[in-house]
C-alpha cells in the first residue's frame, strides 16, 4: 500500500526500454511525478489525471517556479469531484515535456549533455506507454478514471484505446481524436517562430534559450485557447495606459499587452524544444489512423465508461469533435454521457472557474463503481 502525503512531488527512473511509435528505444526513462491521497490495498482507487501541452505534474499544489496555484485546483482538492481523501491521485509529466520527464532538456548519457534535437519524436500514446509503465512502478493495475482537458484529454482517450483492461472510466473535457489541418497549421506557425530566433541555434541553445521566438509562438497558440466574446468582453478596443493612440509599434492596445504578458511569462517556465517536441506529437494524433482508420475500433475492446464535456464557445476543439468521439463509441456499443456547457471562455474554460463543468464531472465518477 502506498501512502503519501497530500501533493507530494517526486521523480523515477526507470530502465526501460521503451519502444516509441516512431521506432526508437528509450532507456532510462525519466518520470517525474504527483500524487496525492493513498492508494487502497485492492488499488481500486487510482485516478490519473492528465496535463495539457503547457501543463505539468504540479496538478493542485503550488508551481514552484511560478508559485501560482495548481493548473486544476478547481477540479482536484478536499470535496472536489477528484478528491484526495478517496482518490489516489496521480498526474504525471508527458515524455517530452521539461519538467522532469525524459525530453530534449534531460541529459543524454552518451554525451552528458542535453538531448535537445536528438532526442527522439514522440506520440501521445508514447505518453500513455510511459504513464503505464509508471502505474506499474506504483502498484496500480487498474485505474478508476484517468481524466484530462485538451492534449489531456487525448491521452484520456488514447488510455482505453491502448490499454483496454485498464481503465474503468474516462473523463475527456473539450479535446478531439484527432487534429484538423488548422490545428496543425497554428502549432506550425508557432514552431517556425522558435526556429527562426536565431538563438534557437538549431535546438542547441544551453542556457541562452530563443525567448522571442517562444514568446510569438505562445502569443499566437493563446489566441486559439479564447474566444471572440471573450476578447471582446475583456478588452474590447480598450487602450493600454494611455488616452491615445501612439501611432507607432508599442503595445497600444490592451489586448496587445496581455499577449505580450502571456508570451514573456511562458518563456520563464516552458523549455523551447519541448514545445516543438509536445506540439509534434498533438498533431500527429489520430486514433482512428491507429485503428484502421475506424475511430469506433479505438474503443471496442474497452468496457470503460465514457465522459465527454465540450465548450459552445471553443473553436479550438469545437463540440463536432466531440460529437465525432461520441458517435463512434455509440457503434462500438460502449456506455458515454456527453453535455455542451456554454461558456464566454472559449478553449480555456475548463482550466476556469466551470462550476456545471464540475457538477458533471463529480456527478460521473461518483456513479463510477
Amino acid at each position: 500500500m502506498i501512502d503519501e502525503r497530500f501533493g507530494l512531488s517526486r521523480h523515477v527512473t526507470l530502465p526501460g526500454p521503451l519502444r516509441l511509435d516512431g521506432g526508437a528505444l528509450l532507456a532510462p526513462v525519466e518520470i517525474a511525478y504527483e500524487t496525492y491521497g493513498t492508494l487502497a490495498p485492492d488499488g481500486g482507487n487510482a485516478v490519473l489525471v492528465c496535463h495539457a501541452l503547457t501543463g505539468d505534474q504540479h496538478l493542485a499544489s503550488p508551481h514552484p517556479r511560478t508559485g501560482k496555484p495548481g493548473w486544476w485546483s478547481r477540479l482536484v482538492g478536499e470535496g472536489r469531484p477528484v478528491d484526495p481523501a478517496r482518490d489516489f491521485v496521480v498526474c504525471v509529466n508527458v515524455l517530452g515535456s521539461c519538467m522532469g520527464s525524459s525530453g530534449p532538456s534531460t541529459i543524454n548519457p552518451a554525451t552528458g549533455h542535453p538531448f535537445a534535437m536528438a532526442f527522439p519524436v514522440i506520440t501521445i500514446r508514447d505518453m500513455v506507454r510511459a504513464q503505464a509503465m509508471l502505474l506499474d512502478h506504483l502498484g496500480v493495475g487498474v485505474l478508476r478514471a484517468v481524466v484530462g482537458g485538451s492534449m489531456g484529454g487525448m491521452q484520456a482517450l488514447s488510455w482505453p484505446a491502448t490499454f483496454p483492461d485498464r481503465v474503468r472510466a474516462a473523463v475527456v473535457i473539450a479535446s478531439t481524436a484527432r487534429h484538423t489541418a488548422q490545428n496543425i497549421a497554428f502549432h506550425e506557425v508557432g514552431r517556425q517562430a522558435v526556429m527562426a530566433d536565431p538563438k534557437w541555434r538549431g535546438g542547441d541553445y544551453r542556457d541562452d534559450p530563443p525567448a522571442a521566438g517562444l514568446s510569438v509562438a505562445r502569443m499566437a497558440a493563446h489566441i486559439t485557447y479564447l474566444s471572440e466574446a471573450g476578447l471582446t468582453e475583456k478588452f474590447g478596443r480598450k487602450l493600454q495606459a494611455r488616452d491615445a493612440k501612439g501611432f507607432g509599434f508599442d503595445a497600444d492596445f490592451q489586448v496587445e499587452s496581455y499577449l505580450r504578458h502571456q508570451g514573456l511569462s511562458f518563456v520563464d517556465r516552458f523549455d523551447a524544444n519541448s514545445y516543438l517536441y509536445i506540439t509534434r506529437a498533438m498533431d500527429y494524433f489520430d486514433l482512428a489512423e491507429e485503428h484502421g482508420g475506424l475511430l469506433a475500433n479505438a474503443f471496442r475492446a474497452t468496457a470503460a465508461r465514457f465522459c465527454l464535456v465540450s465548450f459552445d464557445t471553443d473553436w479550438l476543439y469545437p463540440t463536432i469533435e466531440s460529437r465525432h468521439i461520441v458517435h463512434a463509441l455509440n457503434a462500438a456499443g460502449r456506455a458515454v454521457s456527453f453535455v455542451e456547457l456554454s461558456s464566454p471562455y472559449g478553449h480555456d474554460a475548463f482550466l476556469l472557474d466551470a462550476p456545471e463543468m464540475n457538477r458533471v464531472v463529480d456527478g460521473f465518477l461518483k456513479a463510477v463503481a
